[in-house]
C-alpha cells in the first residue's frame, strides 16, 4: 500500500502525493535485522580466524556475499550478484535502495548456509595435532658466555673513554679508526663509553646503553675488537711523542 500527503496546487485543487514512508520503514526493519544476524556472524567469523579485524567472501548460487569485520564487529556485508548487481545491504555510510535489496535477500538464506557449510568444513580439523612438544632447549650458557665477553669489551671501552677524557678534556668525543677494512667507533660521555660501534653507519653496536648484540655478532667482531685497542694504544703513543723534546 502507498502512503499519500494531500497538497494543493494553484487552482485550490487537493492532489495526493505518495510518499516512501512504508517502504523506507520496512527498507529499515530488514536491514536492521540482517545487521544483527550478520553480526552474530562476524563475531563467530573473527573468532574462527583469530583476528579482529578482516572479511571473507561466501559464493552461492545468485552471486558472492562479502562479509567484513572490524574490532570484531561487523563492517559490512556486500552482495554481488551474477547479473551485475553490487549492492552493500548493511554498511556504515549509507542504507541499501529498497529493490536491490529485496533481490539480495532472496540470496540471504543461501548465504548463511555457506556460512554454515565453512564453519563445519572447520569442524575436526585439529584432531590428531600433536598437544606435547620436545622441551626447550636453553640459551643460558650462550648468553652468560656472550655477557662475560661484552662486559670485558665494556670494560675497555670505559678505559679508553677515560683516557680520552682525560687528554680532550671535553665531556663528549669520539674515536674512531679502521681494523681490517671495517670501520670501528667508540662514543664516550665524559670518561664512560656510550657505545662501540663496528661497521659504520647501521652496523654492530657491540658496547651500548640499550640491548646487548647477537652471540653471532661478537663471534664476528670479538677478534678485531682487540685490533681497535691497539689502533687506540698507538694514536696515544703518537700523542705522548709529539711531546717529547718540548721544554719550557
Amino acid at each position: 500500500m502507498t502512503d499519500t500527503a494531500p497538497t494543493t496546487d494553484t487552482e485550490g485543487v487537493t492532489v495526493p502525493v505518495p510518499t516512501a514512508d512504508a517502504t523506507v520503514a520496512e527498507r529499515d526493519r530488514v536491514v536492521a535485522r540482517v545487521r544483527e544476524h550478520a553480526g552474530r556472524l562476524a563475531r563467530e567469523l573473527a573468532r574462527l580466524q583469530g583476528g579482529d579485524y578482516g572479511r571473507r567472501t561466501f559464493r552461492v548460487d545468485g552471486g558472492e556475499w562479502t562479509l567484513k569485520y572490524e574490532a570484531g564487529d561487523l563492517d559490512f556485508l556486500r552482495f554481488e550478484g551474477r547479473s551485475g548487481l553490487d549492492v552493500y545491504v548493511v554498511s556504515q555510510k549509507t542504507d541499501p535502495d529498497a529493490a536491490d535489496l529485496a533481490t539480495a535477500m532472496d540470496h540471504y538464506e543461501a548465504f548463511a548456509e555457506a556460512f554454515d557449510a565453512h564453519v563445519d568444513s572447520l569442524r575436526g580439523v585439529l584432531d590428531g595435532v600433536p598437544e606435547t612438544f620436545p622441551d626447550v632447549a636453553t640459551t643460558g650458557e650462550v648468553a652468560a658466555e656472550r655477557d662475560r665477553i661484552v662486559s670485558r669489551m665494556r670494560d675497555a671501552a670505559d678505559r679508553m673513554a677515560a683516557e680520552l677524557h682525560r687528554v680532550e678534556s671535553t665531556e663528549y668525543g669520539t674515536f674512531g679508526t679502521t681494523v681490517a677494512g671495517t670501520r670501528w667507533e667508540l662514543k664516550r660521555e665524559a670518561d664512560r663509553a656510550s657505545y662501540v660501534r663496528a661497521g659504520g653507519e647501521g652496523g654492530v653496536y657491540l658496547v651500548s646503553q640499550y640491548a646487548p648484540p647477537s652471540p653471532g655478532d661478537v663471534r664476528t667482531y670479538a677478534p678485531e675488537f682487540r685490533g681497535f685497542v691497539e689502533a687506540f694504544n698507538e694514536e696515544l703513543a703518537e700523542l705522548g711523542d709529539a711531546l717529547d723534546g718540548v721544554e719550557l
